[in-house]
């Protein structure tokens, strides 16, 4: 089974690919660590594009997978090997709840995850609200000819 969940930040990818991963014992892949570096000095280093079209077409070639992530264009290939698509979208109250949410739990070492600043918190928000206004349009249109297998949550549902 291959599953594909894209969405903006703080929409429930994350949450709903670990669930999903627990539930058919798949593996997840957070394209977040295709995209940055994580391992860099500071926060926001993004990889070689070259190495991160490496690391996505190894995971491609696996028969399961689970890979979520707000990106689209480079790794649109993910789609057209999905067997499932989830589109998640939430209000922007949920989302900004969401993203300062995770943001504490990681200051306060309640979670582990990137090392981001009330700055760079502040700037995911902007990006977030960008990106559901102006990408989700662009998504929906690429995600048309996988309509049979898209599948659209309701944020409710997703914690």
């Amino acid at each position: 089974m291959k599953i594909r969940i894209i969405g903006g930040s703080g929409s429930g990818k994350t949450y709903l690919a670990t669930q999903l991963a627990q539930k058919y014992h798949i593996p997840h892949y957070d394209l977040d660590n295709l995209q940055w570096d994580n391992r860099a000095k500071c926060y926001g280093v993004k990889r070689d594009k070259q190495k991160r079209a490496d690391m996505l077409q190894e995971i491609l070639k696996q028969d399961d997978w689970i890979m979520e992530g707000v990106y689209y264009t480079w790794c649109e290939q993910s789609f057209a090997e999905a067997d499932q698509i989830y589109l998640l979208e939430v209000p922007h109250r949920i989302y900004t709840y969401r993203i300062w949410k995770r943001f504490l739990k990681r200051k306060l070492g309640l979670e582990q995850g990137k090392r981001e600043t009330w700055k760079s918190v502040c700037g995911l928000i902007r990006w977030t609200n960008q990106y559901c206004r102006k990408d989700m349009l662009e998504i929906k249109k690429m995600l048309e000819p996988y309509e049979s297998k898209l599948f659209e949550s309701d944020f409710r549902k997703i914690k």
